[in-house]
């Protein structure tokens, strides 16, 4: 299945249905008067997260919605029918956008959350509803109203815990294959991942979080270069970013200032969430070397520099752990009620 994470619709709720003009003519009744009935009203427009889906693609090939119109009102006094709402799903983490990208109407960021987009139109009166004392006989009847349409973009930030961010071919999909069940795409060459993966840690039976691998930024990606910056809104809800930093690079720090500055200019929020930074590649580099990149990059970050290898395991059940204690607080802070 392809990964699609943004997408272009259009939806329009169903009209009301219209009013009648009707009369009540009996035999054995001698005042028949107006018994026309009111229309039925439109169908709505509902937006559901959905936990069994994980990508837009479907909206590629179906991008018009629209609801049916309410039932016509009848004699008798007879309402019509209302239309059944269309209920359209998209995964956890769906936000929506006016036709400008401006206002972002929804966030659906929990499984079973529902938004109603577009109300359908109320039905229209039946001259029945126009009776009174001094006009017995209205020969008045209303039309539907109409339903609300629109144009809607759908964006899907990922629902992960930890992100993964770092230059291109820092060794990210390798990390996430060997601490997840996750099989990425892994190659020698540069942007081997050209979409978001996501990958499910499990320490043990009770503890778990899910990675996002994004792909790889380089120098100049908000303003387009590479393949740009816009997958860095599937890492934006984690609790924690874990910087990768290739160690066999020819300068360490200016790897991790690059990553920095993109990450600054996307968002200075998600530049200011927690991070890890890694060393990785180490079983490529010498103790000396190691040592001494990881000077570098603690000097330069401020920060604890802790040494991975993917490929070799090294260093990886102490990252894990690390990462699972900081996914815990995070929890635990996100339940817990504030002091009012």
């Amino acid at each position: 299945m392809k990964f699609l994470d943004q997408a272009k619709i259009y939806v329009k709720s169903g009209d009301g249905g219209d009013g009648v003009t009707a009369f009540r003519r009996e035999k054995y009744i001698e005042f028949g008067g107006p018994d026309g009935g009111n229309g039925g009203r439109g169908g709505d427009i509902i937006f559901v997260a959905a936990a069994n889906l994980n990508t837009l693609i479907d909206f590629r090939y179906t991008q018009h919605f629209r609801a049916r119109k309410g039932g016509n009102g009848a004699g008798s006094d007879r309402t019509g029918a209302a239309a059944d709402p269309v209920v359209i799903q998209v995964p956890i983490g769906t936000q929506i956008f006016d036709e400008d990208r401006d206002v972002m109407l929804a966030d659906l960021d929990e499984a079973g959350k529902r938004i109603l987009l577009c109300r359908g139109g109320d039905g229209g009166h039946g001259n029945a509803h126009f009776k009174t004392s001094t006009n017995r006989a209205p020969r008045r009847a209303d039309k539907g109203w109409p339903g609300e349409e629109r144009w809607v973009w759908l964006r899907l930030k990922l629902i992960a815990d930890v992100g993964l961010v770092g230059l291109p071919n820092a060794g990210k999909s390798t990390f996430l294959s060997v601490a997840s069940a996750a099989r990425p795409k892994i190659a020698d060459y540069p942007f081997t991942t050209l979409h978001p993966q996501l990958g499910v840690v499990r320490l043990n039976p009770i503890e778990e979080f899910v990675i996002a691998d994004i792909p790889g930024l380089i120098e100049g990606a908000h303003e387009g270069s590479g393949l740009g910056d816009r997958f860095l809104g599937h890492v934006e809800r984690c609790a924690v970013l874990l910087h990768l930093i290739d160690g066999t690079a020819e300068s360490v720090v200016t790897s991790w200032r690059t990553i920095r500055h993109e990450l600054e200019a996307y968002d200075e929020a998600l530049a200011a969430k927690p991070e890890i930074i890694a060393l990785n590649k180490c079983d490529a580099l010498t103790p000396r070397q190691i040592s001494a990149r990881r000077r570098a990059l603690e000097k330069a970050s401020g920060a604890e520099v802790m040494v991975l290898s993917g490929v070799t395991r090294q260093g990886l059940p102490e990252m894990l752990r690390r990462l699972q204690d900081i996914v815990n607080d995070v929890r635990a802070e996100r339940t817990t009620p504030s002091a009012s």
